[in-house]
């Protein structure tokens, strides 16, 4: 009844199918309550609706799938006309949008940030090393850390070493590596615990000290 009702937004858009599919770094927005939410991971791989402000909620973060070139078209008024012909250079990204005439910077694995009422790209983040990324596949899944290295691997997986900001080192494919953050700081605020993954005895010491104060 709420989403018939065109209370729910996904990334702007109204969307009144209760199986429409919201992915990672959407933003949901419900102006009748004044909430706004982005989909985040957290350390167990799970969906976290995060609660963001305003501001926040005009943009996205979107991972460069593909860059290329469109077929060639012709340009002017008169179709027939040789040496008129150009092609259209397109990136896509990890949420199916196609934007053209992208800056030409910007290459696979990069991150661009969207503005969501026009959806167009109002800037970049490079994938290089000492930019802050999340992890968002595998199995260190919502863990957030900064890139140190890349390991080239012809034929294969090109290996990201990142270093979360406990100093614990971890490795994962480079398809895995989400871009967010320019140096150490972030584009967009982060859920509860901040990427940092517990091992089995540090989740107990926490459950107990919450257990204590109830």
């Amino acid at each position: 009844m709420i989403v018939m009702r065109r209370l729910v937004e996904v990334d702007g858009k109204v969307r009144t199918d209760i199986n429409f599919p919201a992915g990672f770094m959407d933003v949901v927005t419900i102006d009748k309550t004044d909430e706004r939410f982005r989909l985040l991971f957290d350390v167990k791989g799970r969906f976290v609706l995060h609660r963001i402000s305003k501001e926040e909620s005009q943009y996205k973060l979107c991972r460069v799938q593909q860059v290329s070139r469109a077929k060639k078209a012709s340009i002017g008024r008169n179709p027939l006309q040789t040496g008129q012909l150009a092609s259209i250079p397109y990136l896509v990204t990890h949420d199916g949008r196609t934007i053209r005439y992208a800056d030409p910077v910007v290459q696979v694995n990069d991150t661009i940030k969207v503005d969501i009422a026009t959806g167009k790209s109002v800037g970049h983040l490079k994938f290089e090393a000492g930019n802050t990324c999340m992890v968002t596949r595998g199995a260190n899944i919502g863990r957030i850390g900064i890139i140190t290295r890349t390991e080239k691997h012809p034929g294969s997986f090109d290996i990201v070493h990142l270093q979360d900001k406990k100093g614990l080192n971890f490795a994962t494919r480079s398809s895995n590596v989400f871009v967010i953050g320019d140096g150490q700081k972030p584009l967009i605020s982060l859920p509860r615990g901040k990427g940092l993954k517990q091992t089995i005895m540090e989740e107990r010491d926490r459950k107990a000290k919450k257990t204590n104060k109830e």
